[in-house]
């Protein structure tokens, strides 16, 4: 969590205008070369969709954590996209491949030929044939144009209004603005998944890969995305908006229809990778990035804000850019962010003035571990019905104040007030050798050696529930599963 993030500006369309000019806003079609088929191009011509893509490259890397490039990453991940772009209707493009410095399990596309994929997907991914799956896929989108498609469209159907702005109901990005972020967010259409897909295929198999690597991925992403919703206690079959299985609509079926489709050769000896990619993961950061506070099992820790506090049993905490949050029983939500005030408000103050629009009662100053804080409460109402919401601001200096809501149902605040009023008492500065001693998770490429259990192997991840089966997702192992000896496999470690 990286408080008080700039975020993009939405791009608005007079912005647009000036840089394209009043001509091109007479619609066209044209064919596209990968496709044979003719688009709705209006406003964006294949140098415009460069210009676009070369003015929200740098927003939506700052956006999404920067730029990853340990160990060569960023090299390997350059050098295989170029390759798959090579087979591609358009090798002249001039591709731009990065990797995202995110523990979310994604990757999309911008026009003009970006390609992102972040580290959280690397980390799933079980070869380079997987990766260049994710890739060629996302290839398939740029020279399908349908990112330039879709802006297309929305120019014209927005037209003297805000272009883009935010289009989430996703807490993890709640405030993200501008088109690059929509692109991320936002799912294609099944027949432009299909045709994505297919164009993958092509792309794949000219590389020398072979095709299935796609679907082998597809089913990790589906077993990866119902254990990330039971470690937020919810539903398995919940789907994250962040997540790709939510920003890219598929199934196994359509994904093994596509293939068909593509009609391409059997390739001979196909190109996997296994250990090579493994062995190029190995000391790669895993999870959060300590830069943004680090989530330790009921533990979230800042060592370069150098604060931390601890949430209930039952609830489940998740790291956002902009915020902390944690699920909890019955629909229950602590939210945790920094806030910013102009001069040095005291507590109380500031308080009445960010809860305005709750109607604030029982306010009181209290201090939690030496440093001055006020809280308040509210009833308000939400989609599932009557919810008691408390306020808790906790002064830092300088005008900044961390900032805790706790939203209860009210069926069931009492029950857990104990627990969050523990909550807000464990909030506390770290001094600089406690901060120094938070390390990060990285992967670490283990040998399976005669003798080696799955409860063993789980054992070696961080503390926190089912680690069983996140060693098992991680891998594509069903769980208790070893595999043979001499097998590499992904474990974290701190």
């Amino acid at each position: 969590m990286m408080p008080h993030r700039t975020m993009a500006n939405p791009i608005r369309l007079l912005t647009g205008l000036g840089l394209l000019g009043a001509a091109a806003l007479l619609p066209a079609c044209t064919t596209n070369p990968a496709t044979g088929e003719e688009q709705f191009a209006a406003l964006m011509s294949p140098q415009q969709e460069r210009q676009v893509g070369q003015e929200q490259h740098p927003k939506i890397t700052q956006q999404f954590g920067g730029a990853y490039d340990e160990r060569n990453i960023a090299a390997y991940v350059t050098e295989l996209g170029g390759r798959l772009a090579a087979q591609s209707e358009m090798p002249d493009l001039n591709f731009t491949f990065t990797v995202l410095d995110s523990p979310i399990v994604n990757a999309f596309a911008l026009p003009g030929g970006y390609v992102y994929v972040t580290r959280g997907l690397m980390a799933l991914a079980e070869n380079e044939a997987e990766l260049a799956g994710v890739m060629a896929h996302e290839i398939g989108h740029v020279t399908a144009r349908h990112s330039a498609e879709r802006y297309s469209q929305n120019v014209v159907a927005n037209l003297g209004v805000a272009l883009l702005g935010v289009l989430t109901k996703s807490n993890e990005l709640a405030n993200a603005a501008g088109y690059g972020a929509q692109a991320y967010l936002q799912s294609y259409s099944r027949s432009q998944e299909f045709e994505a897909d297919t164009l993958g295929v092509r792309y794949l198999t000219r590389a020398g890969y072979a095709p299935d690597a796609m679907a082998s991925f597809l089913a990790k992403l589906d077993r990866h995305s119902r254990l990330q919703a039971q470690l937020a206690g919810k539903s398995p079959d919940t789907v994250d908006q962040t997540n790709i299985m939510a920003t890219h609509p598929r199934t196994l079926d359509r994904v093994e229809a596509a293939r068909q489709a593509a009609n391409v050769a059997a390739v001979a000896n196909p190109r996997v990778a296994r250990n090579e990619y493994l062995r190029k993961l190995d000391g790669m950061l895993y999870g959060d990035n300590p830069d943004q506070g680090v989530v330790r099992g009921r533990d979230f820790i800042h060592s370069e804000l150098r604060f931390r506090f601890t949430v209930p049993e039952n609830f489940t905490l998740v790291n956002g850019q902009t915020k902390v949050q944690a699920a909890g029983p019955n629909n229950a939500v602590i939210s945790f962010d920094i806030g910013k005030a102009q001069g040095n408000p005291a507590p109380r103050a500031y308080l009445q003035a960010w809860g305005a629009n709750l109607r604030l009662s029982n306010i009181e100053t209290i201090e939690v571990n030496g440093l001055p804080a006020a809280t308040g409460a509210a009833r308000a109402n939400s989609n599932a019905g009557a919810v008691n919401v408390r306020l808790v601001a906790i002064a830092g200096g300088d005008g900044g104040f961390y900032r805790f809501a706790f939203i209860t149902p009210v069926q069931v605040t009492n029950q857990l007030s104990q627990g969050l009023r523990e909550t807000t008492y464990s909030f506390r500065r770290l001094s600089a050798a406690e901060a120094a001693k938070v390390k990060p998770e990285r992967l670490k490429i283990h040998t399976i050696r005669a003798g080696d259990t799955a409860a063993a192997l789980a054992g070696k991840m961080p503390a926190g529930p089912l680690a069983a089966e996140r060693f098992a997702a991680l891998n594509g192992l069903e769980v208790g599963q070893v595999p043979p000896a001499g097998t590499l496999v992904k474990i974290v470690t701190e």
